[in-house]
């Protein structure tokens, strides 16, 4: 389809392939694999401080691994029975973010404040009262929509489009994106809270989806 593709033959050789110092845009990891398992080395890259997007695609279809996933720090869970055409789709999706961050970066505002809160869009960086959040570039991306939309209510369906593009389902059932959506803001939450535990500008709307708020009081 176009793409370099290096493969690694266990979990082992995926990380030394990640650590090697060459540009690696984007893994795909399966959950079953030789040594050490899919999720262990998203982890393992991730205390590394490598950011690098990973997607895993799986056979295990259980809500319970797309969750464990998308914690981990993965942008995105595709099934094995989803068409290839399907996987090209959230490959480009993923690739066009990056590339429009940097352009963003490189001709647009370089940064937004908001109460203790600093996002640099040429770096896609988080800032929570001086201190670096270690957000993905999804996870970034779903704070400043929800920053953007600061005191207002932004739908579930809202932010997984961020993610993944308008259209695409997740989970079971017709409204299965909202767990998606719930194990990304569960994440960021406790990002936020690693640097400030009374961290609370993130509230649900049940059965409607997430806002931002700059104090308590603003919500009422």
């Amino acid at each position: 389809a176009g793409f370099e593709v290096v493969e690694a033959e266990d979990g082992e050789r995926a990380i030394a392939q990640a650590e090697s110092g060459r540009a690696i845009d984007l893994v795909i990891l399966d959950w079953r694999m030789p040594g050490l398992s899919g999720v262990e080395v998203l982890r393992r890259l991730r205390s590394s401080g490598n950011e690098t997007p990973v997607i895993f695609l799986t056979s295990l279809n259980d809500q319970i691994y797309e969750e464990a996933a998308l914690q981990g720090g993965a942008i995105d869970f595709v099934e094995k029975s989803r068409s290839f055409l399907i996987l090209m789709k959230r490959i480009e999706l993923v690739l066009a973010g990056i590339k429009s961050q940097g352009a963003q970066g490189a001709g647009g505002q370089r940064a937004i404040s908001r109460g203790g809160l600093e996002l640099r869009t040429d770096s896609c960086r988080a800032f929570w009262m001086g201190q670096q959040l270690d957000l993905t570039l999804a996870e970034f991306n779903m704070v400043h929509c929800l920053v953007a939309h600061a005191g207002e209510d932004v739908r579930y369906r809202d932010l997984y489009d961020l993610l993944h593009g308008e259209g695409f389902a997740a989970g079971q059932g017709a409204e299965g994106y909202r767990a998606n959506v719930r194990a990304f803001i569960k994440r960021i939450r406790q990002k936020f809270q690693k640097v400030d535990t009374s961290f609370d500008h993130i509230k649900n709307y049940p059965g409607f989806g997430y806002r931002w708020v700059d104090s308590v009081a603003a919500d009422g």
